[in-house]
């Protein structure tokens, strides 16, 4: 038994004795990182973010430039390791330091002697980072802007998106991150009975916009329109004939967001409003049918749907077109409403003339948003946006940002590399069990870097097909 790799000792196989150690070398368990630089390189993501940084460091003494810390950060999520702790051993593993594209992966080429050996940055490098921002020292030299960044974030998705679109769907949400510390700007919310932060988040589908880190000491619609404004500009530029239609839940069904929209051309609006009196008495004949349905039905669920003319007394400007939904369950009473400025007889396509009635724009259209909520479950659970652990807000705002970007990087190879084949609607969690975490053996000569997979890995000709399709995006230039 060796001092160095003490054995583990499991139960005997047959005859066989079954022991294991840690010295197996240079092995990665992240084989698929190399399909995330891949992506990386052909969105040319990392390298336009580390633009949002200023990087005041001496060259002479710098071993890791913007960009490296940055491929290190965002692969690292990717592949699950959410806490900058993982990387004190992450950083030994000479695959990722050949996806973070380090000139030499065995680290030899170091600065200082007593880091040689070691190609990749430590936590603490990573943690001065997030901190640049807050802190003034000799040690903290790499500040970002965060305009910079949220545009950059904004760009990046705009491009994911056809540039002949006719119609691009904004989805709006606001979710309630926990924190559990003294973090600045923390605030206890009654709903999630806890105190937590209350970023905005924008997307088009399954594609990332807009990731605001607030307090939640504001409403769900603060902020919004500043972000829209944006938003929209971006959307225009990337897909000039398409409409644009803002979709959120009753949160942001208030005058001015509503407003704005009216105020754009070709931006409609379909967002959730809260019951009242006087809207539950507007839907009450609906109602009325709902429940003589319900009767009939032997106890089946039943919906009739109703449009009205609706303005509240004082915080609406103008009266504008609700969708009520009467809905009858064993559970009693259901009725939902929606606000739109969507016209009922659709625009000039033949196909559209029912599209916006009553039933199917709050069945087909209104509902559909639950998939964003799908969409940042994954970006909680699987990508851990909700690690705002640092006690200032504006490194809380860089880590969500950083785990929106792994998103990005994620759903790209989701959605380029995997299309048609069984991942193409897979979870983020599942790409990265199925596609990243393959075993690898990594060889590093003067000449080359081979990499051998696992044979036994079993989706080989998925791996192989993705590498390819990956392979054929250009880098940007520029």
């Amino acid at each position: 038994m060796s001092s160095t790799h003490p054995s583990l000792l499991f139960d005997d196989l047959g005859s066989r004795s079954v022991q294991a150690d840690f010295s197996g070398g240079h092995l990665s368990s992240d084989g698929g990182v190399l399909l995330l630089r891949q992506i990386n390189r052909g969105l040319g993501l990392t390298r336009s973010l580390a633009q949002c940084f200023h990087d005041r460091r001496d060259p002479v003494f710098v071993d890791h430039t913007v960009q490296q810390l940055l491929d290190q950060r965002l692969y690292a999520l990717a592949l699950g390791y959410e806490d900058l702790n993982d990387h004190e051993r992450l950083r030994l593993d000479r695959l990722l330091a050949v996806a973070c594209d380090k000139a030499d992966p065995l680290g030899l080429d170091r600065v200082r002697p007593e880091h040689r050996g070691v190609a990749l940055a430590a936590a603490s490098t990573l943690n001065r980072l997030e901190l640049s921002n807050n802190k003034q020292s000799r040690a903290h030299k790499i500040p970002h802007d965060p305009a910079k960044i949220q545009a950059c974030l904004l760009d990046m998705g705009a491009r994911c998106l056809p540039k002949h679109a006719r119609e691009v769907v904004v989805d709006l949400d606001a979710m309630g991150h926990r924190i559990h510390g003294m973090q600045e700007g923390r605030h206890f919310n009654a709903y999630y009975d806890d105190y937590c932060y209350l970023p905005l988040y924008a997307f088009v589908g399954e594609v990332p916009l807009w990731a605001q880190l607030r307090a939640c000491d504001t409403s769900a619609a603060h902020g919004v329109v500043p972000a829209l404004e944006a938003i929209v500009a971006a959307l225009r530029k990337r897909c000039p004939k398409a409409r644009i239609i803002v979709r959120g839940d009753s949160g942001f069904g208030v005058e001015q967001i509503m407003a704005w929209c009216e105020g754009q051309a070709e931006v409609y609006y379909c967002l959730g409003m809260g019951k009242n009196p006087v809207l539950l008495e507007k839907l009450g004949p609906a109602l009325a049918d709902a429940r003589a349905r319900y009767c009939l039905s032997g106890g089946a669920s039943t919906r009739v749907f109703a449009a009205f003319e609706y303005r509240t007394q004082k915080s609406w400007s103008r009266a504008r077109r609700v969708i009520g939904k009467a809905e009858v369950m064993s559970g009693g009473d259901n009725p939902r409403f929606v606000v739109t400025n969507l016209p009922e007889q659709g625009f000039d396509d033949e196909q559209e003339l029912e599209r916006f009635a009553p039933a199917p724009l709050y069945e087909q259209l209104y509902c559909a948003r639950g998939e964003m909520e799908n969409v940042l479950k994954q970006q909680v659970l699987d990508l851990h946006g909700d690690r705002m652990s640092t006690h200032h807000m504006a490194s809380n705002q860089l880590r969500l940002w950083l785990s929106t970007f792994a998103y990005l990087l994620l759903e790209r190879v989701r959605t380029l590399g995997c299309e048609g084949t069984e991942l193409a609607r897979a979870t983020a969690g599942t790409l990265r069990l199925k596609l990243l975490k393959v075993a690898a053996q990594i060889k590093v000569s003067v000449r080359r870097v081979y990499v051998q997979w696992s044979s036994a890995y079993p989706l080989q000709k998925l791996f192989a097909l993705c590498h390819q399709r990956l392979g054929a995006l250009a880098e940007p230039t520029g």
